[in-house]
């Protein structure tokens, strides 16, 4: 029973030191997910982004410019690899195709809450670093080619 148990507990043991490290490689995802990810989003007027930038802790002190990406996670976790992505400079990935974004800009003066902010929206080419096949960082966004 010893012998039986023995290899068991090992492969637990090993789980359990590996759980850690797939969790901290997905953290960083999770920040990206957090500053600049928004499925649905419910208007995008200037109070959109009072709000999103408010909900998502971004406020203190006010963040001066942060950009959303809608649509499709799965999309954007494309750019990642060869399915919605190509190599841009730096180890950077650039999406084949266009988001829906909206940009977040302070208004300026204090950045002590209430933070104000303006939105821009439109459709751009993303410009992401990848790690471990996922989004971790939004570089920027670009104008797509004309057709």
């Amino acid at each position: 029973m010893v012998m039986v148990l023995s290899p068991l507990f090992l492969v637990f043991m090993l789980y359990l030191g590996l759980i850690p490290q797939t969790l901290a490689q997905n953290d960083p995802y999770k920040e990206f997910l957090r500053k600049h990810y928004d499925p649905t989003p419910r208007g995008h007027d200037d109070s959109y982004c009072d709000t999103m930038m408010k909900r998502r802790n971004m406020t203190t002190p006010c963040k001066d410019i942060n950009t959303f990406v809608h649509g499709n996670g799965d999309d954007i976790r494309a750019v990642c690899d060869d399915r919605n992505g190509e190599p841009y400079r730096d180890g950077l990935r650039r999406s084949k195709s266009a988001f829906q974004i909206t940009t977040c800009t302070h208004r300026g003066g204090s950045t002590r809450p209430p933070c104000r902010y303006r939105a821009f929206t439109a459709s751009r080419i993303i410009v992401i670093r990848c790690e471990h096949g996922f989004p971790v960082h939004l570089e920027k966004t670009i104008l797509p080619p004309r057709p």
